[in-house]
């Protein structure tokens, strides 16, 4: 590549192995990175801290967080359901964002990206818990991203759903016929965007030339939410 465009860039990337950590791992090196990939806990209140300590320097951080999604009625939701989801979801934004944000302030660079979900923007049926939880995670986004901006620093966040990922969309999900179906009567794009095609616009965000985006919520679900 010419010009790639996270050259001498140092990526901290959570939770590596699940959700897109892989290939945002490989997409975000393709380009120039040099990549961190935790795969560490990032429950407690110390957890996330360790993280970007033993990271050292940090350019961008890309807090890729999952969970498989509970499927609970509403009215059967649990406290334990509600305080776990949160803690896996929620919980380790604003202590990884403490970690690293003052060194990108002080130095007036740094960008932030976290993966959320799309679930978000769209009721689903016996999602109360995971949506509220990626609801909360899109809020603090947009309010963090105000907040930091006059320091040159970026904070933005993907929103997705039918994205081809091992967490959430498995080869054997994938091969069911009824959720082909359900792909061709949801989704305008008719199938599942390309885990690449995600990372690779994961990349360009966390990029100089996206440095104009602030607080910003990415839909990025072959038109779902929209429909």
């Amino acid at each position: 590549m010419s010009n790639p465009i996270l050259s001498g860039k140092r990526v901290l990337v959570t939770q590596a192995d699940s959700f897109m950590g892989p290939v945002i791992c490989e997409v975000f090196a393709s380009h120039g990175a040099t990549v961190i990939q935790s795969t560490g806990p990032l429950t407690g209140e110390t957890a996330p801290g360790d993280v970007v300590a033993a990271a050292g320097h940090v350019d961008i951080l890309v807090a890729n967080l999952a969970i498989p999604a509970p499927v609970t009625a509403a009215d059967k939701v649990t406290d334990e359901e509600w305080s776990d989801t949160f803690a896996a979801l929620v919980d380790p934004l604003p202590r990884l964002f403490r970690a690293v944000l003052p060194a990108m302030i002080a130095r007036r660079s740094g960008k932030i990206l976290v993966m959320g979900s799309a679930s978000a923007l769209r009721g689903m049926r016996k999602t109360s818990t995971y949506s509220a939880a990626r609801g909360a995670q899109l809020a603090y986004v947009q309010a963090v991203g105000v907040e930091v901006a006059e320091h040159n620093v970026q904070v933005n966040a993907i929103a997705q759903n039918f994205v081809d990922n091992p967490t959430y969309f498995p080869p054997e999900v994938q091969a069911n016929p009824k959720f082909q179906e359900r792909l061709k009567r949801e989704v305008p794009l008719g199938r599942l965007v390309g885990a690449r095609e995600d990372a690779e616009f994961a990349a360009y965000l966390c990029s100089e030339p996206a440095s104009c985006f602030v607080g910003q919520v990415f839909p990025v679900c072959g038109g779902w939410v929209v429909r």
